[in-house]
């Protein structure tokens, strides 16, 4: 059966994409294009990056900055942990820009809508890679990223992931497998590792490392585009410097919905995260046990509309 169940007909040519691309998305579950982000875009996401790890902006109250598990050298700063991450920037002025450039949002409306289509960004991240210090916590385990949502279906969300650099085998690119978006939602678990595992970095329970895998090896600005399904992860960064990319994750606010993920495979990370945000409740002087929180209140929080009206996510 075609993807969104022929609300988008894969086989016509989009509004940007050719029909072979919108067809190949459909098959195997991403698309790479090249060029899609310009340079100068780029160096404004890095510059705005750098001010926020060196504290010359105020983060927006709802980022979470996140560092690394095994303690490693700040990029800007002597004697500071790095930044490997920022999360949920849907409220700083220069990043969301990101969310919202046109040739981006057009290629995600291709895939899961149509040019009027009111697109959500629901879930965004500029991700600092470290030079991995021998314990490979700078890896991400192969995973499917609807395992984090608490919306459906499937087929009406896309992430758009930019790199900012070159980003190949060395430094730890994307790993996909093609088709495993046409599958279903896996268990799973944090990995046994030895070195340790950054916090939410979840994968698949008994993934089967013979599933034949393509590295999505990039030049800055090429972006590529998957499915929540789709299964995915990237290796280790061996070189010595950070690598860098900024995505966000589209939800079709037109037709997805929120879901309850009680007594799903979702559960116990969904409980994670709620812990997550009582922590921070309290950070804020607020007391956890007055607020009943909910897996979906995270993401309607989180949540910020690219264009047209919110109604629904």
């Amino acid at each position: 059966m075609m993807l969104t169940g022929g609300v988008v007909d894969y086989t016509r040519e989009g509004t940007i994409l050719s029909s072979e691309q919108r067809q190949f998305y459909e098959k195997n579950g991403y698309l790479l294009i090249r060029n899609c982000v310009p340079k100068y875009e780029l160096e404004r996401f890095r510059k705005r990056f750098q001010d926020i790890c060196e504290k010359k902006v105020k983060a927006p109250e709802n980022m979470t900055v996140m560092k690394d598990v095994s303690i490693a050298k700040s990029e800007f700063k002597e004697g500071e942990k790095a930044i490997t991450k920022i999360q949920d920037f849907a409220d700083d002025p220069v990043l969301f820009e990101y969310c919202r450039y046109p040739g981006v949002v057009d290629v995600v409306k291709d895939l899961i809508g149509h040019p009027k289509s009111t697109l959500m960004a629901m879930h965004t991240m500029l991700i600092n890679k470290p030079p991995d210090n021998g314990k490979l916590t700078s890896r991400h385990p192969m995973h499917q990223d609807l395992q984090y949502f608490p919306f459906r279906p499937a087929d009406f969300i896309c992430c758009a992931w930019t790199a900012m650099e070159r980003i190949n085998r060395a430094n730890g690119c994307l790993v996909v497998v093609p088709g495993t978006h046409k599958g279903v939602l896996l268990p799973h678990e944090y990995p046994k590792w030895e070195g340790g595992v950054n916090k939410a970095y979840h994968g698949i329970q008994n993934y089967d490392p013979s599933m034949p895998r393509i590295h999505v090896e990039m030049e800055a600005g090429d972006t590529v585009f998957f499915h929540p399904i789709l299964i995915h992860g990237s290796g280790a960064n061996r070189t010595e410097g950070f690598r860098k990319a900024i995505s966000c994750h589209y939800a079709n606010d037109d037709i997805c919905r929120y879901v309850n993920v009680e007594g799903t495979t979702q559960e116990n990370l969904a409980e994670e995260i709620i812990e997550i945000a009582r922590k921070r409740l309290k950070k804020y002087g607020l007391d956890p046990n007055t607020v009943t929180l909910d897996f979906a209140d995270i993401w309607k929080v989180r949540a910020r509309e690219v264009n047209g009206t919110r109604s629904n996510l």
